[in-house]
């Protein structure tokens, strides 16, 4: 069983293992699941730090380099060995990590790049550039852009899981007619004129957006659990992520 399936099936009762917590555990990250688990978080967190390193005042190019160039270092060389496996949000493990490698590459202009041909972590640079002009600039800090791109990333990987998992089992339909009552509430009438649409009566679409949006609080608790060390950072974690998101 994956880390991420031991999460999703066990979550709200025994706090199993998860991707970072698996880290953590392997020290060095030698294991092929340590290895992979990372990996895993890299893939999905690479936008916050790209959002950060370009809040830095690096161009495109360079701050390509330098997200590229830091996963190369961060997966394949021993960065993780003298974490405290007791404590620890992988969150705060990236920005401080991120801090001291593009304080090297400052110190060694032209030196810190993608780590040869192979790309660790691959992203679109288009795409990640498109993303970054359309962040908000009200953030005063780096610090904080990276952090509220963070709670940001948490709602959509949450959001994209329950997307499969509706798509999974054949209702696809559901889901997209549904989707928007996750955050907002219907107008008057609404769930009535939608209930045709999906089959269901207007008390039943309000039953399935009550499932919806539990199963959703669900899922961002299970991805927030896979980048804390210990069970009692769940609540404090989402607490922090999700005030960054109702801040004005």
């Amino acid at each position: 069983m994956s880390a991420e399936t031991q999460t999703s099936s066990s979550f709200g009762g025994e706090f199993t293992t998860t991707h970072w917590s698996v880290v953590l555990k392997a020290g060095d990250g030698a294991s092929p699941l340590a290895f992979g688990a990372l990996e895993q978080l890299c893939r999905a967190y690479w936008f916050p730090l790209y959002v950060y390193v370009r809040r830095q005042g690096f161009m495109p190019p360079e701050a390509q380099d330098i997200t590229q160039g830091f996963f190369h270092q961060l997966i394949a060389k021993e960065f993780l060995k003298d974490v405290d496996p007791n404590k620890g949000r992988f969150r705060s493990f990236l920005l401080a990590a991120i801090k001291h490698y593009i304080l090297n590459a400052r110190k060694h202009a032209g030196r810190l790049k993608r780590g040869g041909d192979q790309i660790m972590v691959p992203f679109d640079a288009g795409l990640a550039e498109t993303r970054f002009q359309a962040e908000p600039a009200t953030e005063s800090t780096a610090e904080r852009a990276f952090d509220r791109r963070w709670a940001m990333t948490v709602m959509e990987l949450g959001l994209q899981r329950l997307h499969e998992e509706h798509r999974a089992v054949g209702k696809e339909a559901l889901f997209q007619g549904l989707k928007k009552f996750i955050s907002a509430e219907a107008a008057p009438g609404e769930y009535g004129e939608l209930g045709p649409r999906l089959g269901l009566t207007k008390n039943a679409v309000g039953v399935a957006v009550h499932r919806l949006r539990h199963r959703y609080g669900e899922l961002i608790r299970a991805e927030i659990a896979n980048t804390v060390a210990q069970p009692i950072e769940v609540e404090d974690e989402m607490r922090y992520l999700l005030g960054l998101l109702t801040e004005q």
